[in-house]
């Protein structure tokens, strides 16, 4: 059955369409402002920052420069990939490395989603009602994750020497703050039915989140864990160069001896091993939230 529209009059509609511009005029007069404030905050940090657009342009060349060289071969009788044999002549030494690295990232990554589990449950704002306690726990993690982990790796190679310890020690904190955080958060989400009915039947603070917390958030923390590797994988590598052990070390001590086909060899084994890193853990991370949906 047709329906016919109704037709508002003419003093209705340029009232309605009035209104219209209006509203219209001041959503594109605050985007104006948001943009323009940007701009200015844009330019007042490249102010401070001193940067030279004209110095960015003229000097640009030598950065693109710097990798068409580590593609050269020392010879420059080609490009590095057509003599595999001379561009990957201490593979093995490098492989030994790269073992060295991922072990920094895997040990620095479990000890601190260790500490992370356990800091988080204190952290959460619904299962710590004491903000004294509750307050100590965040403050904890966030010196943990705002100290950059390269000054703790410093700081570690003073106290203990070159070497892989400071390197797990360093990712360890900084993990610690960060899986802290998110776990928190993922705590603070859960579905509090199951803790209440643990709480009524009588059970301590540590058996309501063993039995009633923990099953809900372990599959989300398994996930976050994973993602937190894939990022120590790489932040091991970058500690290397202040002495924390891994293959970072041989990278730095080759890109200061302009040893040009080494450091293009040890970061294409670099960037494959975050890769299939990278794969691994995604596959996992797509297993560990399907479970979890499938539970749900």
């Amino acid at each position: 059955m047709a329906t016919a529209l109704t037709h508002l009059p003419d003093d209705r509609l340029s009232e309605l369409l009035h209104g219209y511009r209006a509203a219209s005029r001041g959503q594109r007069r605050r985007a104006l402002i948001l943009a323009l404030t940007i701009a200015a905050l844009v330019l007042l940090a490249g102010h401070v920052a001193e940067v030279d657009l004209g110095r960015l342009w003229q000097h640009g060349g030598a950065f693109f420069g710097y990798f068409d060289r580590v593609t050269m071969l020392e010879s420059g009788a080609g490009r590095v990939w057509t003599d595999p044999a001379e561009w990957f002549w201490g593979w093995r030494k490098w492989s030994l490395l790269l073992a060295d690295t991922l072990l920094i990232a895997y040990v620095g990554t479990a000890l601190g989603a260790a500490g992370g589990f356990v800091l988080s449950f204190c952290a959460a704002s619904n299962l710590v009602r004491n903000p004294w306690a509750r307050g100590a726990a965040r403050r904890f993690l966030e010196f943990c994750r705002t100290v950059p982990d390269i000054v703790f790796a410093l700081i570690f190679v003073i106290a203990f020497g070159l070497g892989p310890l400071p390197g797990v020690l360093a990712i360890a904190i900084h993990s610690m703050g960060a899986l802290g955080k998110l776990f928190s958060e993922v705590v603070e989400n859960i579905d509090m039915k199951p803790m209440e009915g643990a709480s009524a039947a009588g059970a301590s603070w540590a058996a309501v989140v063993r039995y009633a917390v923990v099953p809900q958030v372990l599959p989300n923390f398994a996930s976050y864990a994973l993602l937190r590797f894939e990022v120590n994988v790489r932040q091991a590598s970058v500690l290397g160069f202040v002495g924390a052990g891994g293959i970072g070390q041989d990278l730095i001590e080759a890109i200061r001896k302009f040893y040009y086909n080494d450091v293009a060899a040890l970061l294409l084994l670099i960037i494959l091993t975050v890769m299939l890193i990278d794969l691994g853990t995604e596959r996992l991370r797509h297993r560990l939230i399907g479970a979890m949906e499938a539970r749900a």
